[in-house]
């Protein structure tokens, strides 16, 4: 395209993560967007397995042709015990990042209104009447753009509300021993050394011999690359996988924090995705909250019947929740004193009910059932927070 050439599309998204590739899937599902024409815009192909997701549902979902291993047992252990958790009525599901971008692009292909260009943005301007955006290559204006392109400083260059990360390293490794169990995974393995974290191991095993064995933190700050891939090797060692193959890296840091990303909302411009807020702050956990996102913004977008309703419901498209102060209370804690992480999750997995805990990660619990989750807790570090976050 001629750089001086600016082409016009009804909506652009900048960055086609997975809020965006669920969002646009969900407008070309509905049929209610066949005559607006859509771009999307992201420097990476989205051609390599450059990711792995995991969610837990209780039925079928849109996304059950790539689902490539679900568990209905999972482990949780820490230095002390170790418990099998029976999921039941929920499963966990693992999506390769390849295998859902195959899958929406395979259906994006079939629409003529929208447009993905492997540019990368490098500008966004608001103006009265539409957004301007521009590429290294390219310029475009729209009259809604829908940001998921994460800008670090708004949440790291402010003091009330944490930021810590869910930061990690995961090897795809095969066996030449049988070590895995492939019915079960590991959800949280406390075990390992702490060293003044919230550290665990996460292991998503596909058969006795292959897994993927993720080194997890919750913490503020983020390790040597040697140092994940060593507790790796240790773990491996632990199980008496000492001779294994690595297939695949993977790498990631997800922030956690409670930080308002919807007040960046503009008349023009929703911020979606981690960049909207639509991480779980409290475990970094991210598909299941896109996947109910996303369907409410089409559904608003479907049912904003003029330009004026569109523009007006832009800024209280996000709404907070009881969920999210909960949230607040275990960052705030775990930013002061990001030991005590092993501790809380212990509290809650040794003798809670797991599909109970599942349903209050998934904010879907009455009050009285998150009473039931929160009071398996440790209690003097919440009051604690309960109390400078009311004064703060």
């Amino acid at each position: 395209m001629n750089s001086s050439q600016i082409q016009h599309f009804n909506y652009i998204f900048t960055g086609a993560g997975l809020s965006a590739l669920m969002t646009v899937y969900k407008m070309v599902l509905s049929g209610k967007f066949n005559d607006k024409s859509i771009l999307l815009l992201d420097q990476d192909s989205k051609k390599t397995n450059d990711r792995t997701w995991c969610f837990w549902a209780k039925e079928e979902t849109l996304w059950n042709s790539v689902i490539s291993k679900k568990w209905v047992s999972a482990l949780f252990a820490n230095e002390n015990f170790k418990r099998d958790l029976d999921l039941k009525p929920y499963q966990y599901n693992q999506i390769r990042g390849l295998d859902f971008y195959s899958f929406i692009f395979e259906e994006l292909s079939k629409h003529s209104n929208i447009t993905f260009l492997n540019e990368k943005v490098t500008d966004i301007n608001e103006l009265e009447t539409h957004v301007f955006v521009g590429t290294e290559e390219s310029r475009f204006t729209c009259d809604y753009l829908f940001n998921s392109i994460y800008t670090k400083a708004f949440a790291e260059s402010q003091t009330k509300y944490p930021v810590l990360q869910q930061h990690f390293i995961g090897w795809s490794v095969k066996t030449e021993a049988e070590v895995f169990n492939p019915e079960q995974a590991t959800f949280m393995d406390f075990s390992l050394e702490q060293k003044g974290n919230t550290r665990f191991m996460y292991v998503l095993p596909t058969s006795k011999t292959e897994a993927l064995v993720e080194y997890t933190l919750f913490s503020e700050n983020l390790l040597q690359k040697e140092e994940y891939e060593n507790e790796i090797q240790i773990y491996l060692k632990n199980l008496d996988a000492d001779q294994y193959k690595i297939i695949e890296k993977e790498q990631g840091s997800i922030p956690m924090t409670c930080f308002p990303f919807w007040k960046k909302n503009t008349k023009r411009v929703l911020n979606i995705g981690t960049a909207g807020g639509w991480t779980k702050a409290s475990t970094g956990y991210t598909f299941r909250n896109s996947d109910k996102k996303s369907s409410e913004l089409v559904e608003f977008l479907s049912n904003a019947s003029s330009e004026t309703s569109q523009s007006m419901k832009m800024f209280s498209f996000h709404k907070k929740s009881r969920f999210w102060f909960y949230d607040l209370l275990l960052l705030d804690i775990l930013y002061r004193h990001n030991e005590l992480g092993s501790a809380i999750f212990s509290s809650m997995f040794k003798k809670g009910k797991p599909a109970l805990i599942f349903k209050f990660l998934d904010e879907e619990t009455s009050l009285i059932e998150d009473l039931k989750v929160i009071l398996k807790c440790p209690k003097m570090p919440f009051i604690k927070a309960l109390f400078r976050v009311i004064f703060k």
